[in-house]
């Protein structure tokens, strides 16, 4: 996902089959990870539905079925688990979900903790998928939040 990139926790999600076959891992982007001198909240920030800028990246994507099984074990989770998840910062600012070809993260570049919806992201991941193909002379693609406080790609 990133340079010098380190897991510090990885388990799988989803009911059964290939939705339990998806691959979650929470990660440290040094690259990304902010640095405040000051003290910040720490009670996490509320973004679901928060309004996004999409761009498409030059090249091939993924296959979007294995996006959609993605998206599907975000949407059983949300329904059996919860349906939020919490992105730390700093060294705990980068949650990766992997299946197959597809690989989609989510980055926190805030100086607090942000909290998003499990549906949120699936929609994302539907979106981005089959509009980001090769065809469409695209290798997949990346949606920052308008307030730059985080991206999922």
């Amino acid at each position: 996902v990133c340079e010098g990139q380190v897991t510090l926790f990885q388990t799988y999600i989803g009911q059964g089959g290939k939705l339990r076959n998806v691959k979650v891992q929470h990660a440290t982007c040094p690259e990304y990870a902010s640095k405040v001198a000051t003290l910040e909240t720490r009670q996490a920030k509320h973004r679901c539905g928060f309004m996004f800028h999409a761009t498409i990246q030059s090249g091939g994507g993924p296959d979007p079925n294995d996006c959609q099984v993605i998206a599907d074990a975000l949407l059983y989770d949300s329904q059996n688990v919860g349906p939020l998840f919490t992105v730390g910062t700093g060294t705990n600012n980068t949650v990766v979900m992997q299946y197959a070809t597809c690989l989609s993260f989510y980055v926190n570049q805030d100086a607090a903790p942000i909290e998003y919806c499990d549906t949120d992201w699936a929609a994302l991941i539907e979106y981005i998928a089959p509009n980001c193909q090769a065809t469409q002379n695209a290798h997949g693609g990346l949606c920052v939040a308008t307030n730059q406080q985080w991206f999922v790609q």
